[in-house]
């Protein structure tokens, strides 16, 4: 069992990808077995070897992806704000949206660092610290300009991103609360944090 006609490499490793998402997601990346991944995108056991050759480095790869997604799209959705007070307000948006659309991939990227090899480990931590940075540079530039007043920028950025990023273990699809009303809501949560007036949010 190959892959299938009209399959090209690329739609294959994006099919190997979501599947291991899923299952990791599921049943923790220690149970994954690669025979039964391979059932999952419909490929004998030797045509999985070809995409992942080594079940270790393919962990590496698929939380480094995650992250390389999560800062492309967080500089597309970013770009041409300048105001800090919107610049809170989008990135708030931004994280709730891709937290709660993305909830899988969310939880394994922090529960499975434990998993990781040294390198692998240093390699994904530089890239959440990226994120991170984007977070300080947000409230530093605030400050600078006046918007807002912190005792401690970096104990802020933590408690900033520790508040969005809870969002993804408990939020449901059919939940009480919407997607927007949650941005909304997180958005005054932020300002709060920050001591500014709570006027409305719409960016």
């Amino acid at each position: 069992m190959g892959r299938p006609a009209g399959v090209n490499g690329a739609d294959t490793m994006r099919a190997i990808r979501k599947a291991a998402i899923h299952r990791i997601y599921r049943f923790g990346y220690e149970a994954m077995n690669l025979r039964d991944l391979a059932a999952d995108v419909n490929l004998s056991v030797g045509s999985l070897y070809n995409h992942v050759p080594q079940k270790q480095a393919f962990l590496g790869t698929l939380l480094e992806g995650i992250l390389q997604e999560l800062l492309l799209d967080l500089q597309t959705q970013m770009a041409g704000v300048t105001d800090p007070t919107q610049r809170l307000d989008r990135f708030v948006r931004f994280h709730i949206e891709w937290h709660t659309a993305r909830q899988e991939e969310v939880f394994i990227g922090n529960m499975e660092l434990r998993s990781l090899s040294p390198s692998q480990y240093e390699r994904v931590i530089a890239l959440r610290k990226t994120y991170e940075a984007h977070v300080h540079s947000i409230l530093r530039d605030g400050q600078k300009a006046g918007q807002w007043t912190l005792d401690d920028l970096r104990v802020a950025t933590l408690a900033l991103l520790s508040l969005l990023t809870g969002i993804s273990n408990w939020y449901r699809p059919d939940g009480r609360l919407s997607q927007a009303r949650l941005i909304r809501l997180y958005q005054r949560l932020a300002r709060q944090l920050l001591g500014l007036p709570l006027r409305s949010t719409q960016t």
